[in-house]
């Protein structure tokens, strides 16, 4: 049960939704829990909630260029930038406040889904790493 606790945080934490796992980790951890499970669901769960975020970034850029909020042109112009530097951008998508937009974007930009996931499942991967390491 409590790896789907902290699955479900992870997942939300990962959504455009205020809300963080990292503290819950370092709980779970302490209270004596297998890191290797903790690690794989929180990893899980995040990855999970940026791909909800692409999915929600895919089907958004629609509904933006419908009521004429941005332009084909500009989302263009946009993608191109992003598939030069994205997946650099993306290795960031662990980071409070900016890592969710970056993924939402990246699915408005229609940015290659399988270059995605690789490099947000090593961003999130690498995050909950650390915590581990330093605990």
């Amino acid at each position: 049960m409590i790896y789907l606790v902290l699955f479900t945080t992870a997942f939300i934490s990962a959504t455009l939704f205020p809300l963080g796992s990292e503290a819950l980790l370092i709980y779970d951890i302490f209270a004596g829990y297998n890191i290797y499970l903790l690690l794989f669901f929180a990893t899980l769960g995040n990855s999970l909630g940026s791909v909800v975020n692409y999915y929600l970034g895919l089907k958004g850029e629609e509904y933006l260029i419908n009521k004429k909020l941005l332009s084909e042109k500009l989302i263009l112009k946009s993608k191109n930038y992003f598939d030069k530097y994205g997946g650099f951008c993306l290795l960031f998508s662990w980071l409070p406040i900016i890592g969710d937009p970056i993924t939402f974007i990246a699915g408005t930009l229609k940015y290659d889904f399988k270059k995605f996931l690789i490099l947000v499942i090593i961003a999130k991967f690498s995050r909950y790493l650390f915590l581990v390491w330093v605990i």
